[in-house]
C-alpha cells in the first residue's frame, strides 16, 4: 500500500493540515478500483432499477453502506452469471434494456471486491440517480388502480381475477411509456391489462403487463399505444398464496405522446395451445408461429412458460427463404421475464413468419417441476404450462394488423 498525500482545508480559521489517505495498487502496479469511482456508476446502470425501496428486489444497493455487507453475495452472483439477470445469448440481437455487465465491468466489480471492497473518495461518486417516488417511469399523466383491495388468502388456489376500470377518455389517446405495479409483489404471478371498447375479443388490445423481471414499456419517439375513446382497462389478475394473507391493488401509470405518433405498436403472440406434455420427458419441444401479413418493424420480444420451461428461441423466416434468429434465451428463468427491446427495430417484410420453438423439462432432474409423473397441458396455474411468444411490432398509424391478432391477448 502506498500513501497518497491529499490536502484538505478545514473551515477553523487559519488552520489548513495535510492528511495521509491510502492508495491501493493491485499488483503493485494499477490502482485498485474503489466503490464511489468504479463501482458505483455500474450499480446505478445495472442494478438500481430493482435494487432500491419499493422494488422487487430483496435488498437496496444505493450506496457504500447498503452495498458493503453484499460484497461477497455480489461477487458470487457476479460470477455465476445469476445477476445482473439477463437471459439472452449475446450472440444474438443487440437490446435497448440489456442489463449484462459490459466488457471490463464484471471483472472491475470483482478486481474491487478482491481488493478489499475500498470506499474510495466520496468527492468521485456519480450523481444520485432521481426516481419518481413509486415509479419506475417519470411522473405519470395518468394512474388508473384497481376500484378496491383484493384479498389474498394464506392458502389455496385463486381463480384469474378479471377487473374492469373505466378510463372516461373522451378522445383517443397515444400512450408512449406505462407501467403496471403490483402493491404486493409477492403474492401477483403476473398482471395483465388490455384496452376493451365494447366489441368483443376483437376489441380488446394488449397495452401492458407486469411479470417478475418486467420492465416498464418505453417506446422510441414517434411510437405509442393507442387507447381509443370510451375504453375500459381490463386488468387480469393472477394471485398466488404464500402462506401469508396479503392485499392487493395494482395500477397502471401512463405518459402520452406529446406529438402524433407515426407508428402504432401493436402486440403478437406465437402459441402452442395444444401442448402435451408426457410424463418424465426432459427434452420437450413445442414450435408456434405468426406470419406478418403486412410490412412491420419488430420492436421487442418475450418469452413466456411456467415451470417446466427450459429455453426458447424466435426466428425470422423471411420470404426469400432466408432465416435469422432474433432471440435465443437458453436457460429460462420462471421468476425473471423480461421484454427484450431491440436498440433497432428489425424490418419484417410481409409474408414474414416469426417461428418460435420452446424446449421443456417434465423430469424428476428438474428442481421446480411440480410432478414429473404428471401428463401436462396447456392452463393458468403454475403447475400447468403454456408456450407463448409475445412480440411487438410497430406500424404505420392507420394500419389494419390489429385485425389479423388471432388469440386472446389475455392467454397468459
Amino acid at each position: 500500500m502506498i500513501l497518497k498525500e491529499v490536502a484538505v482545508t478545514r473551515s477553523l480559521p487559519l488552520l489548513a493540515c495535510r492528511i495521509l489517505t491510502p492508495l491501493v495498487f493491485v499488483n503493485g502496479a494499477t490502482p485498485a478500483p474503489t466503490f464511489h469511482k468504479d463501482v458505483e456508476p455500474i450499480l446505478q446502470n445495472r442494478c438500481q432499477g430493482c435494487h432500491r425501496p419499493g422494488e422487487a428486489a430483496p435488498m437496496t444497493l444505493l450506496n457504500y453502506k447498503e452495498v458493503r455487507p453484499w460484497a461477497k453475495a455480489i461477487r458470487g452472483a457476479v460470477l455465476t452469471g445469476k445477476m445482473p439477470p439477463w437471459q439472452a445469448d449475446p450472440r444474438y440481437g443487440h437490446f435497448s434494456n440489456d442489463l449484462s455487465l459490459a466488457k471490463g465491468e464484471k471483472e472491475t466489480i470483482i478486481s474491487w471486491i478482491d481488493g478489499g471492497a475500498p470506499e474510495g473518495n466520496p468527492a468521485e461518486a456519480p450523481k444520485p440517480r432521481t426516481w419518481t417516488d413509486g415509479w419506475r417511469i417519470p411522473k405519470p399523466d395518468v394512474v388508473f388502480e384497481m376500484p378496491e383491495e383484493f384479498a389474498v388468502p394464506a392458502n389455496g388456489v385463486l381463480n384469474y381475477q378479471y377487473i374492469p376500470v373505466p378510463t372516461h377518455f373522451t378522445e383517443d389517446k397515444w400512450v408512449e411509456t406505462v407501467e403496471v405495479r403490483p402493491s404486493d409483489h409477492s403474492v401477483v404471478h403476473h398482471a395483465i391489462v388490455v384496452t376493451d371498447n365494447g366489441n368483443g375479443l376483437r376489441g380488446q388490445e394488449y397495452l401492458a403487463g407486469y411479470a417478475p423481471g418486467m420492465a416498464p414499456q418505453f417506446w422510441k419517439p414517434g411510437q405509442a399505444r393507442l387507447i381509443k375513446a370510451g375504453s375500459y382497462l381490463v386488468f387480469q389478475m393472477h394471485y398466488t398464496t404464500n402462506g401469508k394473507p396479503a392485499h392487493d391493488r395494482t395500477r397502471i401509470g401512463m405518459i402520452f405522446s406529446k406529438k402524433s405518433p407515426t407508428q402504432q405498436i401493436v402486440a403478437m403472440q406465437a402459441a402452442a395451445h395444444w401442448l402435451q406434455i408426457p410424463p418424465g420427458e426432459a427434452n420437450y419441444r413445442l414450435d408456434a408461429s405468426t406470419t406478418m401479413h403486412e410490412n412491420v418493424e419488430l420492436v421487442g420480444m418475450r418469452v413466456h412458460m411456467h415451470l417446466r420451461g427450459k429455453s426458447m428461441v424466435f426466428r425470422a423466416v423471411y420470404p426469400n427463404g432466408e432465416s435469422e434468429i432474433l432471440l435465443d434465451v437458453p436457460k429460462f428463468d420462471f421468476n425473471w421475464q423480461p421484454y427484450y427491446y431491440l436498440e433497432t427495430p428489425k424490418p419484417l417484410p410481409r409474408g414474414t413468419r416469426v417461428d418460435v420453438t420452446a424446449m421443456y423439462d417434465n423430469s424428476v432432474n428438474n428442481p421446480f417441476n411440480p410432478n414429473p409423473a404428471a401428463t401436462v397441458f396447456w392452463g393458468p396455474q403454475s403447475w400447468d404450462e403454456m408456450m407463448i411468444g409475445w412480440f411487438d411490432v410497430a406500424v404505420n398509424v392507420g394500419s389494419t394488423i390489429g385485425r389479423a391478432i388471432n388469440k386472446s391477448p389475455f392467454e397468459q
